[in-house]
């Protein structure tokens, strides 16, 4: 430990990392530790925290605004891929994972450190995350993981650790839920969340933070159009807007709604899986479309795994990038009491032809085309069933 004189420290002024910096001076000769915050949207999470960093021993603090990298590189790329973890998760916590440390490697290279400190507990996917990602782009950094080293065993004792070195805290052991916020969603852990046979309390005050229940959304429906170029949202209700301004309104319009809320509340990145998976049914072959769902469930796992820094992200996201070239279009949604309602599709590149799909007379089908189809397609059920091979 006495090799450690700096130590880069990833910092989000949560109950962790709160009492990681007087512990890492404490057990590391009293290091210098240097706080790097990365701002992927965290609003008033961010306030006063280099205040709160200074005060409890850190040199500095680092707050790098990353919101748009991480929306443009990460989140819109992830959308493109229809990537969702086990068809429920929309990697919230995830994708923002590998941005955030290849910024906190760039400090630390650039600060001369020796170590790179994260708070992830030893139990989750978090640190596997944080250190993937570090040792992408720094293999021979030392990491420090104090939960897998201190004699704290919950967060009880944490908050006991943190009275006793008077370090201000924002929960209380009443309060004490572990929540990750970002631009893109809010996730809630701990406490009557930990027992599946409990239903999570939407309707308790304080629990939600992008938007409200399905019972308490409005009685009237909201409409909202979203275009896309080429798989990317550019524009809501016919208005230009940058990647970030979309994100956040439609978490407004969303969470107003009651849509995509839960113990992951992801109300805007709800609305824009549906409108941009809506889109392509209209604009991508059955093959292609097809192939691309494995695919994403694919991507989602690497993203999940923390893997986004490998080869094999890299070369699906080229695939991703190539079957969007027709992804274009807008997506009208009625947005109703926690609900996704289809209400209008449309693209220059839509595969549908009213021609073909009419039910009244046409001239662009002969439909006696279709037995020989059947008749070749069908031809090994034939000759399986003439030699008495098929059974039920």
């Amino acid at each position: 430990m006495g090799d450690i004189k700096k130590v880069v420290l990833a910092y989000s002024g949560g109950l962790d990392t709160s009492i990681i910096i007087p512990w890492l001076k404490e057990n590391y000769d009293n290091c210098e530790v240097i706080a790097v915050s990365g701002d992927v949207g965290q609003d008033s999470e961010l306030e006063g925290l280099e205040e709160k960093a200074l005060k409890t021993g850190a040199s500095k603090l680092y707050i790098e605004d990353l919101n748009k990298e991480f929306i443009e590189e990460y989140v819109f790329p992830t959308i493109k891929a229809d990537a969702v973890y086990e068809s429920k998760y929309l990697l919230g916590t995830s994708f923002a994972r590998p941005i955030i440390a290849k910024r906190i490697v760039e400090i630390a290279l650039a600060e001369g450190a020796d170590a790179i400190c994260h708070g992830c507990t030893g139990k989750g996917n978090d640190q596997v995350r944080f250190e993937l990602a570090i040792k992408a782009f720094a293999p021979d950094m030392k990491i420090i993981a104090p939960w897998r080293e201190w004699n704290l065993k919950s967060r009880d004792e944490e908050i006991a650790y943190a009275e006793a070195h008077n370090i201000p805290l924002k929960i209380t052991r009443e309060t004490n839920y572990s929540k990750d916020k970002n631009i893109w969603h809010i996730s809630h852990e701990g406490l009557d969340l930990e027992d599946p046979a409990n239903e999570p309390m939407y309707n308790k005050e304080g629990f939600l933070e992008l938007g409200v229940s399905p019972e308490q959304a409005p009685d009237k429906p909201t409409y909202v159009t979203i275009s896309f170029d080429k798989g990317m949202p550019v524009a809501i209700d016919g208005e230009k807007m940058d990647s970030v301004a979309i994100v956040k309104k439609l978490n407004k319009l969303g969470g107003e709604n009651g849509i995509g809320i839960g113990v992951y509340e992801t109300p805007g990145g709800t609305i824009l899986y549906h409108a941009h998976n809506k889109l392509e049914e209209i604009t991508l072959d059955r093959d292609t479309y097809h192939f691309k769902q494995q695919v994403g469930l694919r991507f989602a796992e690497l993203v999940y795994f923390g893997q986004w820094y490998t080869p094999l992200r890299k070369a699906l996201s080229a695939f991703v990038d190539s079957t969007q070239e027709t992804v274009t279009g807008d997506v009208k949604l009625k947005l109703y009491k926690g609900n996704i309602i289809d209400a209008a599709v449309t693209s220059p590149y839509s595969l549908y032809d009213p021609d073909i799909a009419t039910f009244d007379e046409d001239e662009v089908y002969d439909q006696k085309d279709s037995a020989g189809f059947i008749n070749l397609f069908g031809l090994p059920i034939k000759v399986q069933a003439k030699k008495g091979l098929i059974k039920e």
